[in-house]
């Protein structure tokens, strides 16, 4: 049985669901293992190496949940109780299978829980989403990239643009190419808003500290 660790709280206030460790009840379901009367051992790895485990035994509408973890340092504290399971008709047979987060007062069915003093629901422990934390430079940043990847291009728009991927359609590479230009040329326009911003500010401070 692994043990978890306080998370960090990021610089811009809430931590991201991104920073924390998420039991994903979706993909327990796709991997068979909500089976009644069966035990398992999770397990979250980092570069081949497990970081963190958890014993899962589940119950007819129910798993119990039993590991051990610490907040910020302190003593270890063994942790074991219940997350109740919900289910819902799909629409093409089968059910499908949701948390009831176990956190006191809430009940919301969701999809995952997060690591923390439980493991409960995203609002429960305060997280945001890493796209709520970026500005629009970010976004856009972050758009050009994932389409430099698609194009098979070297990654950072400074590095130009590698021509058509072999194999890939002309329309296909017409759309993401300029899909790709309009990223990049968004993330230059609110680059250049900050830095006009910062100059700004650098110009204020130079004449206040000449008076």
């Amino acid at each position: 049985m692994g043990g978890f660790g306080s998370g960090r709280r990021g610089s811009r206030g809430k931590d991201c669901t991104d920073d924390v460790r998420a039991l994903d009840v979706r993909r327990l379901q796709r991997d068979g293992l909500l089976k009644p009367d069966s035990a398992f051992r999770w397990r979250w790895s980092r570069g081949g190496e497990t970081t963190a485990s958890i014993d899962i035994c589940v119950q007819a509408d129910a798993v119990r949940l039993d590991y051990r973890q610490r907040s910020r340092g302190g003593e270890w504290q063994d942790m074991a109780y219940p997350v109740r399971l919900d289910w819902t008709p799909c629409h093409f047979g089968g059910d499908r299978a949701w948390w009831r987060c176990p956190a006191v007062g809430c009940g919301r069915r969701v999809a995952l829980l997060y690591s923390g003093s439980v493991f409960a629901c995203r609002r429960c422990h305060d997280l945001a989403y890493r796209s709520q934390r970026e500005s629009e430079a970010d976004r856009s940043t972050r758009k050009a990239d994932k389409l430099r990847e698609r194009l098979q291009w070297q990654p950072g728009i400074l590095n130009g643009d590698g021509g058509k991927p072999k194999g890939m359609h002309w329309k296909t590479y017409f759309r993401l190419y300029a899909a790709h230009n309009d990223a990049a040329e968004a993330m230059l326009r609110e680059y250049e808003v900050l830095t006009g911003r910062l100059q700004g500010r650098l110009a204020a401070i130079d004449t206040k500290g000449w008076r």
